[in-house]
């Protein structure tokens, strides 16, 4: 896989965080960068540098390293991957449509919501095996072009948790709560990098899921990034009483050291309407309507209308699974007519009128209104 693509998806996320509200949330980065790519590339000016700042990739190679990253990704053995377009019956495409939006075109627009809307959800949770079952996109007879991804994660533990309600006393954590506990043997599956904690929990296939404690996602982030630094386990195992955030150093009966990992079960999701952060996700110039943006998909003039993601993620004793959807909804934009001046002549008092020959000017008949008559 291409190390600018993960590293810009990385990137991507890292900036997405940071800009949500405190309180339990989860975003899609991989989900929405492929969009974003293709967009890039499809995009006129101001739009295209604008998209292509936000993805962190050149225009002209962002419809095909998105191609490629979802190719790569639904060769994964827990990952499915998918990228859709449905095209209104109205649109005319223009020639260069299929080379700046890669994935095929596998349905066609109506405009009815009746109709449409169902195919779109049975594609969405088609390609999330269930997990999300309506695409986030209204439709409309003013949608022109739907362009979307999808993204299914189902991994099992290589080691499952047991559970158990346990009970915490105080604090911001108080009350009952499904709790995982388990051990291993694995003593670098546990990382400090200076104020941060990094847990590995290995899945039986090509995924691990990591857990932070001591910094937010962006740190996380940038740990994921550097897997080998940091200082493992270990060399942890020697210190005294806290030797990392959220790690002491306790007693086991057991016949090596190990690692006891013990944590809540979660779920969390989100529904998140990226135009409310149009400038973060490069969206600013090409969802104004007072033009098109997109000539290299069809002459007539498109703006993004609505550009949505439904992520959801689940944390449990055997295992971890995660869904995203996002969808960017096209559709006309209002062209702004250039205005020129003009007279304006209202006969709104008394005026006079005359019928003449054009060529000699002779009159035929001649008048005076006074006040206005009724029509007859």
């Amino acid at each position: 896989m291409d190390a600018d693509v993960v590293r810009a998806v990385n990137d991507l996320t890292g900036r997405w965080v940071r800009s949500l509200a405190p309180g339990n949330s989860v975003v899609s980065g991989l989900g929405l960068w492929p969009l974003l790519a293709i967009l890039a590339t499809a995009a006129d000016e101001p739009g295209r540098a604008e998209l292509a700042a936000a993805a962190d990739v050149s225009a002209a190679d962002g419809s095909r390293l998105a191609a490629e990253l979802i190719s790569a990704l639904d060769s994964s053995a827990d990952l499915h991957a998918a990228l859709g377009v449905w095209v209104s019956e109205q649109l005319k495409l223009a020639e260069s449509f299929s080379d700046v939006v890669p994935a095929p075109v596998v349905g066609m627009l109506t405009g009815q919501s009746a109709v449409d809307k169902p195919r779109l959800d049975a594609w969405a949770a088609e390609h999330t095996d269930g997990l999300i079952r309506q695409m986030p996109v209204e439709i409309s007879p003013d949608v022109m072009l739907v362009l979307a991804s999808a993204l299914c994660l189902r991994t099992t533990w290589a080691r499952p948790f047991t559970e158990q309600v346990k009970h915490v006393g105080s604090g911001a954590w108080a009350g009952s709560w499904h709790w995982l506990e388990r051990t291993d043997t694995d003593l670098d599956s546990v990382r400090r990098y200076d104020d941060l904690t990094v847990i590995t929990v290995r899945g039986d296939a090509d995924v691990d899921v990591l857990l932070g404690i001591g910094a937010g996602v962006e740190g996380l982030l940038d740990a994921a990034a550097r897997p080998r630094d940091g200082v493992p386990g270990s060399a942890l195992i020697d210190g005294s009483d806290v030797v990392a955030p959220g790690v002491r150093l306790g007693k086991t009966t057991a016949s090596r050291p190990d690692v006891r990992l013990s944590l809540p079960s979660f779920e969390v999701s989100a529904s998140h309407d990226l135009l409310e952060s149009a400038e973060l996700f490069g969206l600013s110039a090409v969802s104004s309507g007072s033009q098109g943006h997109f000539s290299a998909i069809s002459p007539a003039p498109l703006a993004i209308g609505q550009a949505k993601q439904e992520v959801l993620a689940r944390f449990f004793a055997t295992g971890f699974e995660a869904a995203a959807v996002t969808s960017m909804a096209m559709t006309r934009a209002a062209m702004v007519t250039r205005q020129e001046r003009r007279l304006d002549v209202v006969l709104d008092q008394p005026f006079a009128f005359a019928a003449v020959l054009r060529e000699s000017r002779l009159p035929i008949v001649a008048g005076w209104i006074e006040s206005p008559t009724e029509a007859g």
